[in-house]
């Protein structure tokens, strides 16, 4: 009986260490299995995309069927082709809330146009033709500068382009950097669309791809990115459409110290009508939306769609931050 105990009580002890290794090599290989490979992305130039949201500004107002909507687009066109990127210029007549027809055109510029998986990125470059939330009757009627609300998006894309086709190592996926047009003439008090009547640009884009079976795997619209001590929040449709998006760009502008900016407050911000929602529900690509939201009131920057929108709103290290982390989510996608 006392030997029997002995037995037992060895065998035990044996059956606990092969288990116990068993565990331990299991884990290592889970481990292995699941870490993932990074790669460390470029440096975002801030000044470089700075100058870019300047030269935008520099025409004017982006209002279309203006002289200065027409130069600036012509601007944009010649700087992606400058970057090697394939562009594509998309144009068509948009009809406005209060049935203005209005000349426009989405630019898109492709990088690794060949790749199958592809992320699509966004902003608008058209500015808005009036004022509405300036404080007196006549700034009311002035159009909008639009240095933050357009060009800011606009300038941290084209450095992202610019950047990417200069590094030694490009991102494994295919980028589409896409310019929408006439999103910012829209009235939502007296417009009688889904939309307000903004995101006509978007509209047309959602509805006639630039390429015929055109997909991506996911999409990301930058809109007002360019403020000092911007905020962004977790917008409300982008959690809706695409929630492992938001949660995957917050996760790494977290890691990358940039929770200051890229906050989480634990629940959704508001949802917001811009370029994202027909490009996820006409075009159904998961888009999310990277725009300024206070943290306490949820409204936009101080400057919205007034005559104030011009570059004392514009700050290099809001531009870094989005700029850099976008770019290091790029570059994690194997």
């Amino acid at each position: 009986m006392h030997l029997n105990r002995k037995l037992i009580l060895f065998w035990l002890a044996a059956v606990i260490t092969v288990s116990a290794c068993k565990s331990k090599k299991q884990d290592q290989q889970e481990n292995q299995a699941t870490e993932v490979k990074t790669v460390t992305a470029p440096s975002f130039n801030a000044d470089s995309a700075y100058a870019y949201v300047a030269r935008q500004v520099s025409f004017g107002p982006r209002v279309p069927n203006t002289d200065a909507h027409r130069r600036c687009g012509d601007y944009l066109v010649a700087a992606l082709k400058a970057f090697g990127c394939e562009v594509t210029v998309q144009d068509f007549t948009a009809t406005t809330y209060d049935n203005l027809k209005l000349n426009a055109r989405n630019i898109i510029g492709s990088i690794n146009p060949q790749a199958s998986k592809r992320i699509l990125l966004a902003s608008h470059w058209d500015s808005r033709p009036f004022a509405d939330q300036d404080s007196t009757a006549t700034a009311k009627t002035k159009p909008v500068l639009g240095a933050n609300d357009g060009a800011s998006g606009v300038g941290v894309l084209l450095e992202m382009a610019r950047t990417i086709q200069n590094a030694g190592t490009k991102p494994e996926v295919g980028i589409d950097f896409i310019f929408f047009d006439a999103e910012d003439w829209g009235n939502s008090e007296l417009a009688r669309d889904e939309y307000g009547g903004f995101c006509l640009g978007s509209q047309y884009w959602a509805a006639n791809k630039h390429k015929p079976g055109y997909t991506a795997y996911y999409g990301v619209l930058l809109d007002m990115v360019g403020a000092k001590g911007a905020t962004f929040l977790k917008e409300g449709n982008s959690m809706q459409y695409a929630p492992t998006v938001v949660n995957t760009i917050w996760e790494t502008a977290s890691r990358m110290g940039y929770n200051q900016y890229f906050v989480d407050t634990g629940q959704s911000g508001p949802a917001i009508t811009d370029d994202h929602l027909p490009v996820n529900r006409v075009a159904k690509i998961p888009m999310i939306d990277i725009i300024h939201l206070n943290v306490s009131s949820g409204s936009f920057f101080d400057g919205w769609h007034t005559t104030g929108d011009g570059m004392e709103n514009i700050d290099r290290s809001t531009l870094k931050a989005v700029g850099q982390v976008l770019l290091q989510t790029l570059y994690n996608e194997q």
